[in-house]
């Protein structure tokens, strides 16, 4: 016996998903936070900017459609992201109610090779927070993007996303200069590195690295078991 379906005489609003895929790029001195936007090939907003996104399928499962959405329209996959929130303001989609699923993550900008298909015209990466401003973008996305970077500076407080940005072993000063990236704002250095080594998560590693003109710096490895056990005791992190 097939599923017995319900139908009410009631306006249903559509529903889709929206991601904002993070990444941080450039030299130790000079990196920048950026966020990956697609342009949109058909209307409404045709040739406007706007977050990788689109509609959730009957009976599909809201992260296998971010999924999809993102891979569809960037070509980036198994990028991991989360949800933010829902966002259903009236008025916010010239096509009727619509309410949409936000979506943030942090990714390796160059472990992804970039490729715009179907509704994207085009597909790349723009600099957050920079000398130069956003184009404008389409819908509420905007708003949008403010909701997942605040989304996205909370987390770093409570889960390990920035370490998956840097490589196996780091320094202190590549630490550090990551986290202020992200947060958008500068961090004490005398203070970050007495506070990182009391939270007991780094250990040192094999060998050291020359930033500049200063002398080797050590060189460090991040530890997820001593970073679970941490939380577990304080809950976030102090940035």
């Amino acid at each position: 016996m097939g599923r017995k379906k319900f139908v009410y005489d009631w306006p249903r609003p559509a529903l889709t998903v929206d991601i904002a895929l993070f990444t941080v790029t450039g030299t130790l001195q000079n990196l920048k936070l950026q966020v990956l936007l697609i342009e949109r090939g058909e209307e409404p907003f045709a040739g406007h900017w706007a977050l990788p996104g689109g509609f959730v399928g009957e009976d599909e499962d809201l992260n296998a459609a971010a999924a999809r959405e993102l891979k569809e329209e960037t070509g980036v996959a198994e990028a991991t992201v989360e949800q933010v929130g829902a966002i259903g303001t009236p008025g916010r989609d010239p096509r009727g109610h619509v309410v949409t699923i936000l979506y943030a993550g942090l990714t390796p900008g160059d472990r992804h090779q970039l490729v715009a298909t179907g509704d994207a015209r085009n597909v790349r990466w723009f600099t957050v927070g920079g000398t130069e401003p956003l184009p404008p973008l389409a819908f509420d996305h905007a708003e949008l993007l403010k909701k997942a970077l605040a989304h996205l500076r909370h987390r770093l407080r409570e889960a390990p996303i920035c370490f998956n940005l840097l490589p196996e072993r780091f320094t202190l000063s590549e630490l550090q200069k990551l986290i202020e990236t992200l947060l958008g704002r500068e961090i004490d250095r005398r203070n970050f590195r007495r506070r990182i080594h009391q939270l007991g998560f780094l250990e040192p590693a094999e060998g050291v690295r020359l930033e500049g003109r200063h002398r080797p710096a050590q060189l460090y490895r991040f530890n997820p078991v001593r970073f679970e056990a941490y939380l577990r005791e304080e809950r976030a992190l102090p940035f």
